[in-house]
């Protein structure tokens, strides 16, 4: 099945591409959410009328993505944890966590958004991804603390066995 992408897709083309997708994906997914439409000869000429008003409207929402990802740039999370013998985590800290945390000072991102390979599980400082719009991803820095403790109290085993984790 042939379209015209009318939004960015992540993994699929930019806005204006024609792509072949399996028909469900196309029919399901791209159409009804208004990212896509089908490629006849008739809606690729109402596309070209409509291609300029997408595209202002793909760069404002890609410049809103930027600004916050420069925020986000400069934003350090610290997340407090309960630990048990040996500051071993009760617990993980996942994107929900993260976007907890980013709510709290006023950064509003969806857990969804939060590339976390895996669930944080060690204390330590970890660089996060968030993907902010199809071509914009931004890094956020998160420390795992222990509750009730300072971060320059947390033991620096545990700072190098996250970097060894983070990479």
């Amino acid at each position: 099945m042939k379209i015209i992408l009318r939004a960015d897709v992540e993994n699929l083309g930019v806005l204006g591409d024609i792509v072949e997708v399996k028909p469900g994906y196309g029919r399901n997914f791209l159409v009804p959410k208004g990212f896509a439409m089908m490629a006849t000869a008739g809606n690729i000429k109402a596309f070209e009328l409509e291609r300029k008003k997408l595209q202002e409207r793909m760069e404002a929402i890609r410049g809103a993505a930027q600004a916050l990802g420069s925020k986000l740039e400069k934003a350090e999370i610290t997340i407090q944890v309960r630990v048990g013998e040996n500051d071993k985590l009760y617990g993980s800290v996942t994107a929900a966590n993260i976007a907890e945390a980013l709510a709290a000072q006023g950064i509003d991102v969806d857990r969804r958004r939060i590339l976390l390979d895996s669930p944080i599980r060690v204390l330590g400082e970890y660089p996060v991804r968030i993907r902010l719009h199809a071509g914009v991803i931004s890094e956020v820095l998160v420390k795992v603390t222990p509750e009730g403790r300072i971060a320059e109290e947390a033991p620096a085993v545990a700072n190098e066995s996250a970097e060894e984790a983070a990479e």
